[in-house]
């Protein structure tokens, strides 16, 4: 792979540019809801065009991750994996918000509560088959707040 930075080694360095933006998600109760446009759309506005787009949700019940965005299969499996994985019992503690609330926290901490994307280019450097997605963990929707910071040139 070639290196990008075409900057002579006397150049002073550039200033790198930061833009930061919370989008408000709405989710439908248990689902994973594909929202790489969006983030995109912010990453064009901040006219970086090369650097690193950071994607947090400020939530402990819900979560992201980065996964395949043409066959819904894949998503209806990691949903019934996770679903097996953690089931909704009354084996846990903590239930004062419902069944769904403590297994809702351990998917949480099980898959992310942020990817980091290259930025390549002016766009978000994800594979021709990858997609971002909000992972609601939770029975009922939520209005959920995920940030976007985006730094680079």
């Amino acid at each position: 792979m070639t290196p990008t930075n075409t900057r002579s080694a006397n150049a002073a360095p550039a200033t790198p540019q930061h833009h930061q933006k919370i989008l408000k998600i709405q989710t439908q109760g248990k689902s994973l809801g594909r929202f790489t446009n969006k983030v995109q759309e912010v990453v064009s506005e901040s006219g970086v065009q090369t650097g690193l787009c950071t994607v947090f949700i400020r939530h402990t019940s819900a979560s992201l991750i980065i996964q395949e965005n043409a066959d819904p299969d894949v998503l209806k499996d990691l949903e019934n994996f996770l679903s097996r994985l953690v089931p909704e019992d009354n084996s846990y503690i903590h239930s004062t918000e419902g069944p769904d609330d403590m297994p809702a926290h351990i998917r949480s901490v099980l898959t992310h509560t942020s990817e980091s994307i290259p930025v390549v280019d002016g766009r978000l450097a994800l594979g021709t088959w990858q997609g971002l997605y909000l992972w609601e963990h939770r029975a009922r929707g939520s209005a959920r707040e995920v940030v976007v910071h985006v730094t680079g040139y």
